[in-house]
Order: structure tokens, then sequence, then C-alpha cells
């Protein structure tokens, strides 16, 4: 397996065996029209196994939904193939429009315009709760 060396781009590792394309659909990599290469159960010191996302262009990417979806990731932004800035990510205080609240009676069931916002309540237990009626939400880790 040959994958070229990144010139200017974006490298998304230590994600969870498993996790990448996952990951690939929420961030919509597949309708970018640069080179996406998806390594998965790739043999790691750290982790035992783990998937790595490599693209080739530098994107804005929303940190928080990447935190949430797994806080383990490195984010490795290179540019001139030089690293210029790597981020360690964790579970973020607050997600809009990650999860959806499941309380049938939330003013969001009703107003469909509001966004869907959750602040982080319990860091070790990942335990998530809504703005607005204060439903919980457990994240998956």
């Amino acid at each position: 397996m040959i994958v070229n060396p990144i010139t200017d781009g974006i490298v998304l590792d230590h994600i969870k065996a498993g996790r990448a394309m996952e990951l690939y659909q929420v961030l919509n990599l597949g309708a970018l029209q640069c080179p996406v290469a998806i390594i998965k159960n790739a043999d790691s010191k750290k982790m035992g196994r783990k998937d790595i996302i490599k693209i080739f262009e530098v994107i804005d990417l929303d940190l928080d939904v990447l935190g949430y979806i797994d806080p383990g990731i490195t984010v490795s932004i290179i540019k001139n193939g030089e690293l210029v800035k790597r981020h360690g990510l964790e579970l973020p205080e607050r997600v809009t429009n990650v999860i959806r609240c499941r309380n049938p009676r939330c003013i969001t069931s009703v107003e469909q315009e509001l966004p869907q916002v959750f602040k982080l309540t319990n860091r070790e237990k990942g335990i998530y709760r809504c703005i607005y009626c204060d439903t919980q939400a457990k994240h998956s880790k």
C-alpha cells in the first residue's frame, strides 16, 4: 500500500478502529475534489489498532463534532510539507446540531428551526444535556 505524503492537507490520526467511515460521512469528505485516503486497522503501539484519514487539502473542520464523535483524535495540519499545527481533541463543552433531543415535549420538537444544543455535564461519563429541557444524552465512548 502506497499513500503519498501530504504537501498541504490534514491528517486525522488516532481514530478508534472502525470509525473512519463514520467520520468520512459526517464530514462529507466524499464531496471533496481532492484525494482522501482512509487507512483502517493500522497497527498502533498506543491503541493496538487505529484508523487514519488523510485529506490532501486544507479544509475547515468542525473540531467540536470530531471531538464528540471520537475525543481521542489527533488533527494535524500540514502546509508546504511541514506540520504547522496539531490539535488533540477531547469532548467539547457544547455541541450544536450533532445530537437530537429525544424528548417529544422539548421545544426543539415543536420549533424545528431551533438549533439542537447540548452541554457537557459529566465529562467522565460523557453525559450531555439539552439546554432547553435538560434531557440527558450519553456519548458512546
